[in-house]
This record gives structure tokens, sequence and C-alpha cells, in this order.
């Protein structure tokens, strides 16, 4: 198949679940068919043009610069969200340089699928029939869960009013696209109930086993490890409230209790937790993979949402025993107790960290049991099969209402 593939970013440094994913699925899919990729080059990052042959056959970029969230200038976005139909996180990535580069490929060339890579990109594809959405979240739900957790009323209002805007546009896009993926069932159930739609299928989660399996003992340096970009609204809430509402819980059990927050771009409210001897607060890492080798527990304590989480199979791959909110494992197929634990309030996330930190043998059969799971079903040349199957699918499909 000769395929059009759309995203907001290119992919390297692959430090984002969303990232990895779709870097993982098109090195798959590039070595069967014509992958040609389109997204915004950011000339502070020569790494992700430079290194797009190793899932393209060609690649167009496209100038524009994503205001930077911590800017006088994201605050003029914010206040101009107000008024626009559009949520902020879409009008972000608004580009008439895209949308030409879009109309130009299609009008210019025949592709057999047509994919674009998250709901953000669409805001400068015309006509999005013809084309596969592939969601790696419900951004409505996300939004809406922003609003519940928010802290103060005036964000509360916000966030309610952002939710309402993304589900319009949500809808919309979903029900004008061909065909919408999600990453797990229980998203595309979501998706057929919220916005009234039926072509809709899902693809799993996927891991790569060789990649994350430690090559020999490693030394026990933290207790505790949360990994994930820390320029990502529900991270920054999660270790929030881990750092307000569960740490110090787990520190009253254990006063030694080390911890490491590893993710790219900590906000200033982590600033604090520097000066803690206890807790590493690194910042950008070039391999995540030393310090889920190094950690007894792995922690997904996640409120906010929506997808999968990548970094609870990413931990299970690398034999670290993880600790999640319902929310954080969500659309997972992992079972508490034997692949996972699972704990909503502060108190039962400390006592699940605990009990973890204080028997081997727990963490042996969590860490047994989820390597099996992973093994039997989560390779990410089993995942992009599927994948490619539903292209096909779409492909016949358009071919006999042509």
């Amino acid at each position: 198949m000769k395929i059009l593939w759309v995203k907001t970013d290119f992919l390297h440094p692959a430090t984002r679940g969303g990232r990895i994913r779709t870097l993982e699925m098109l090195r798959q899919l590039h070595k069967r068919h014509e992958i040609h990729y389109v997204a915004f080059d950011d000339a502070s990052n020569p790494e992700g043009l430079a290194r797009s042959s190793e899932y393209s056959t060609r690649a167009y970029p496209v100038a524009h610069q994503v205001v930077p969230k911590r800017s006088m200038r994201f605050a003029g976005q914010l206040a101009a969200g107000l008024f626009s139909r559009y949520p902020v996180s879409g009008l972000r990535y608004r580009s008439q340089a895209m949308r030409a580069a879009i109309q130009g490929l299609v009008s210019e060339q025949d592709f057999d699928a047509k994919i674009c890579d998250f709901l953000h990109p669409s805001i400068n594809i015309e006509d999005m029939s013809g084309w596969v959405l592939f969601q790696h979240n419900v951004e409505t739900v996300i939004w809406e869960r922003h609003a519940q957790a928010a802290r103060t009323i005036a964000h509360r209002k916000y966030f309610a009013l952002q939710a309402r805007r993304m589900l319009e546009w949500e809808r919309s896009v979903s029900r004008a696209a061909s065909h919408v993926v999600a990453v797990s069932a229980s998203d595309e159930q979501i998706m057929r109930e919220r916005f009234g739609i039926r072509h809709t299928s899902s693809v799993p989660t996927g891991v790569d086993l060789d990649y994350f399996e430690p090559s020999g003992p490693s030394p026990r340096v933290y207790d505790l490890v949360f990994a994930g970009s820390m320029d990502w609204m529900p991270n920054v809430d999660a270790m929030r409230w881990f750092l307000s509402e569960v740490f110090p819980l787990i520190r009253a059990r254990k006063p030694d209790c080390r911890l490491a927050i590893v993710g790219r771009d900590p906000p200033p409210l982590l600033t604090a937790e520097r000066k803690d001897p206890l807790i590493a607060v690194t910042g950008a890492v070039p391999d995540i993979r030393p310090y889920l080798w190094q950690s007894e527990v792995s922690i997904v304590p996640l409120r906010v949402g929506g997808g999968t989480r990548l970094k609870i199979f990413e931990a299970i791959a690398a034999g670290t025993p993880v600790v999640s909110t319902t929310i954080g494992a969500e659309g997972l197929p992992v079972q508490q107790g034997e692949t996972i634990r699972i704990a909503d309030t502060p108190a039962a996330f400390a006592a699940e960290c605990l009990d973890l930190l204080a028997h081997a043998d727990a963490r042996a059969a969590l860490r047994a049991n989820g390597l099996a799971l992973l093994r039997a079903n989560f390779s990410w040349e089993r995942v992009t099969r599927g994948f490619e199957q539903t292209l096909r699918s779409v492909q016949v499909s358009a071919a006999q209402t042509a």
C-alpha cells in the first residue's frame, strides 16, 4: 500500500507514549509499504526529521512553531480559547502551510490509505472523508477529567468549557472520517456511545520485549519510579497528587523511601522536590530503561487521562512491578493482584506500594505473570498486523462504494 500519514510531530526522540506507539507501528508498516509522512518540523530538534527515514519512504516537513505552554503567547492562546469554536489544544496546531501541503499531496498523488494520527492534525485537513482517524486517546474524556480534578473554580469552569468544545470537535471529525481506530476496546466503546459512530475498530498497545529486557542484575537505586513526560498535564496532576497525598503516607512507614521522577520538562512545582535528597527529578533522560531496572516499583498515579499507558507495559517488560490507579491502567488487559496492583485512594495506593516494597515474592509473582501476558499477545509485529488489516478493510470498502 501507498500510505499518507499525517501527525503534528516527527517521532524522535521517542519520549512520549504517542510517539512510541506510532514509531513502532510505522517501523513495522515501513517493511512492507510505502509511507509518506507529513509533520511539523521543530528546528530546535533536528533529530526528528533526520531520523524519519527509519519509518517513512519520504518525509514532508512543515514549518510551524507550536507555542510553548510556559509563555505569554500561550496565555494569549488561552484567552482566545474563550471565544473560538475549537478547543485551545486544537488551535495550537492550526497551520495554513500544513493544510496546503496535505491538500497538494492528496490532489497530486493516489494513496491507498490516509491516516490522521491523533485528532489535532485534522484541523488542517479540509475533508476527512477517506481518512482513517487514529485516536490514541478519547480527548473529550481527558478534558472532562481535567474539569473534575481542577483545583479552583476558575480552572474547573475553563476546563469544562474546553471539554464542551472538544466534544463538539471530536464528534464532528470522528463522524466525518471513514474509519476511527482506538487504542483499546474501552476507548472504542466510549467513541461509539459519545460520538454516535459505528465505523470503528481498536488495536492494543504493544511493547518491544527484547529492548526492555534487563541484560543482567541491576543495583537497586530507587524504591519507586514515575516515568512520563512532565509537560503533559495528566502527568503533572498525577505527581502533584502523589507527592501531596500519597508519598507522606509511605514515608510515615518507610522514611528512607527513594523516589525517581523521570521525564522531560518538569514544571516549577517539582523544583522544590529536588532539594529532598531522597527524590530525584531528572528531566529528560536519553534512556528510561536504567531507571526502571534500578527501581523496585513503578507508579502510575494518574487521575486524568485517556487511551492506554505504554509506560505500564514498558515497566512490566523491564521486570518492574506496577502500582496504578484505575484510570492509569484503563484499557489494558491487566488484572488486579495478578499482573498489576490497582488503587485509587491515597491510603490504598500507599498500602500497595509498601506491600510490594516489603515482599520480594509478591514483586516476583507480578513480574512473572506480567511478562507471560506480554509475550503471549503484545509484540509490535502482532499489533501492527491488526492495524494493517483494518487499513485493507477500509480500502476495500472505499472501492466498493466508489
